[in-house]
């Protein structure tokens, strides 16, 4: 077929503009030629160029043959602040949850509080907001909390994974161990003084398998890359204390129990 005919096929076929067989950033050389006027410029008015902007430096790469959880501890140890931990967290390609769910959720509050609340995997609510706690889970903490004087002004609050699962079904484990070390360096970074942690699964994933109690109590659990234990607090989860009745003198007694911890602490300051 001669070069006439082909072009006749490709208009019948509806094809409307000419495409090159390599994309072009015109973006960068546009940027390129940009540079090269004003260094132009700048050489005839006897004036040295500026230098140009260097990007940050990225992350050390990872071996290829790492597996996914050993990229995931690698990742989470080389952040040195939230911000990092966080970019660290949205750029891991090795969980599959980060494509099926539509926000990162990622650590909300004060640092800077000495009290971390860790709750369950994101719902649909946390999952658009990006934001831990959200929805009526989360006005329901707000009341728990606000009926001990406490509110998210006074605690760092972040899920136990940063994606919400589809659907909303459990994460497997080999979701949560490739999730975990993040939440680990979390932890190493803010340095708790005390933790709560809302919910069962996430006390089972932190804590372990806890004996049955007729009230609650602290517990010290070891955490990688945070030397000193960190005494922490299993409590259920606001989920639990709307549809479970149960639930709720089980969470009221954790509260107490937080209010008169912290106010213990506060005195011995």
């Amino acid at each position: 077929m001669d070069a006439l005919a082909l072009l006749r096929l490709q208009i019948e076929w509806g094809a409307d503009e000419a495409l090159e067989d390599a994309p072009v950033d015109r973006l960068r050389a546009g940027s390129q030629a940009a540079a090269q006027g004003q260094e132009a410029r700048a050489g005839q008015a006897g004036v040295p160029a500026p230098s140009p902007r260097r990007a940050p430096p990225a992350p050390a790469a990872l071996p290829t043959s790492a597996t996914p959880t050993s990229r995931a501890a690698a990742l989470a140890g080389q952040a040195q602040t939230l911000d990092a931990l966080r970019a660290a967290l949205a750029a891991f390609d090795g969980c599959a949850l980060r494509d099926t769910a539509a926000n990162l959720v990622f650590a909300a509050g004060n640092p800077e509080s000495g009290l971390l609340l860790i709750g369950e995997p994101p719902g649909e609510a946390e999952d658009r907001s990006g934001l831990p706690f959200a929805g009526p889970d989360g006005a329901l903490l707000d009341r728990m909390l606000a009926s001990i004087a406490l509110t998210r002004d006074n605690l760092l609050l972040t899920p136990m994974i940063p994606w919400r699962p589809p659907g909303g079904r459990p994460p497997n484990p080999a979701e949560i161990a490739l999730c975990v070390p993040f939440l680990h360096r979390l932890i190493a970074l803010v340095k708790p003084a005390r933790m709560v942690i809302a919910g069962p699964l996430a006390a089972r994933t932190l804590i372990g398998t806890p004996r049955r109690r007729s009230a609650p109590a602290w517990a010290d659990i070891a955490v990688p890359g945070h030397p000193p234990p960190v005494p922490a607090l299993a409590m259920p989860n606001p989920a639990m204390v709307a549809r479970t009745p149960g639930a709720r003198r089980e969470a009221w007694a954790a509260l107490r129990l937080l209010r008169r911890t912290l106010d213990a602490d506060f005195a011995k300051t």
